[in-house]
């Protein structure tokens, strides 16, 4: 069997914008739903949802036919977190909270085997080669890997050159939540303070030579970040689309019950 190859990684280092939707449902169900969209890459969040190893596992394969590329949000920058996600397949890994270049590196450092001067546990098994139909997976793997950091601090944002120079690091993503809350602004990424620190910060990401990327759940703000340079853009989530798309329907259907209760 041929190596998988990683299509997200390659889009992002041509620049090619990369739309794409966060789930947070941890259901492989409505993950094949919004798999089969239209959209370029689904996050599976595993740091604020209740997803774990084996339900990542089924989303993954829920996933295959859709089109859109999987890319797991891990709960922390923890090595053995990274080589359990590593080994059901995934290629591409969203690393929260990442301060500084080192903790960028230790992030490398846990995709890589010990031949790339890392320390990835080997297993001939996985789902990752195919369960050892690749054959060349471990000598391989690497190429397809793709390793973004998330900086979400105003620390962090002071490390972006140094963060964006550890090798290895693929892409570099704005928390705007977080981001928000260390500014003083919890739950207000659109003040005017948090968008001239992610505007500076996607501009500087850029001009490290290193794509960037961002969630947000405005469509106008989303076209904005795309403009300041944004690559790669998450432009929603499965958990609003269907907790706004509910509300309005049922409160559509509640004034019009309302109504005909008047009228009577």
């Amino acid at each position: 069997m041929e190596m998988i190859l990683n299509p997200f990684k390659r889009a992002i280092q041509q620049r090619a914008l990369q739309i794409g939707l966060w789930s947070h449902l941890s259901n492989h169900v409505s993950t094949e739903v919004i798999g089969g969209a239209g959209f370029d890459w689904i996050v599976l969040d595993a740091e604020h949802s209740p997803n774990e190893t084996f339900l990542l596992h089924q989303q993954l394969q829920a996933l295959v036919e859709g089109g859109s590329h999987p890319v797991v949000r891990l709960a922390w920058n923890d090595k053995v977190l990274i080589k359990r996600v590593l080994d059901i397949g995934v290629q591409t890994i969203l690393v929260p909270y990442v301060q500084n270049a080192d903790e960028a590196a230790e992030a490398v450092a846990a995709t890589r085997y010990p031949a790339e001067g890392g320390l990835r546990g080997f297993t001939g098994l996985s789902r990752a080669s195919r369960f050892g139909r690749i054959k060349d997976y471990h000598g391989r793997a690497q190429d397809e890997l793709c390793v973004i950091v998330q900086v979400e601090t105003s620390e962090a944002l002071a490390q972006i050159e140094a963060i964006a120079a550890v090798d290895g690091v693929d892409g570099i993503f704005i928390g705007p939540g977080d981001l928000s809350a260390a500014m003083g602004q919890i739950g207000n990424p659109g003040h005017p303070d948090v968008q001239r620190a992610i505007r500076d910060a996607i501009t500087r990401i850029n001009a490290a030579g290193k794509p960037a990327g961002i969630l947000t759940g405005d469509e106008a703000q989303a076209r904005q970040y795309i403009e300041w340079g944004c690559c790669f853009t998450a432009v929603g989530a499965d958990i609003a689309l269907l907790a706004r798309a509910s509300e309005q329907l049922a409160s559509r259907f509640q004034q019009f019950k309302a109504a005909r209760a008047k009228a009577a």
